[in-house]
């Protein structure tokens, strides 16, 4: 296992980037396919959220669900462990939109 000086930088590695805390709330919500996150994210490229999907998979915050169909269906949902994320993603969400304002030209 890696070692931290600090427990942050820890939670950075799992989710720092531009993507994952976003993919994250989108998942909040419910179960959602490769292609519902594209839409929701429309500057993300398809590389990308795969690589951030299998990440957060990987770190165990997501389940991939792959069902035994023709054509294939996955689809990406959070599990308890990822779930236990939401009270700091509101807290970012939160701070992101004060910032907003702070920022905001008058």
């Amino acid at each position: 296992m890696k070692e931290y000086n600090m427990p942050i930088e820890a939670a950075i590695e799992v989710i720092g980037g531009k993507w994952k805390c976003i993919i994250l709330c989108h998942l909040e919500t419910g179960k959602k396919r490769t292609n519902e996150l594209r839409k929701l994210m429309p500057k993300i490229t398809q590389k990308m959220l795969t690589q951030q999907l299998r990440e957060l998979e990987a770190d165990g915050l997501i389940n991939r669900i792959a069902y035994d169909q023709i054509p294939p269906k996955v689809e990406y949902e959070l599990n308890e462990y990822g779930k236990s994320m939401k009270p700091i993603l509101d807290l970012l969400c939160g701070w992101g939109g004060n910032h907003l304002m702070k920022n905001k030209p008058n």
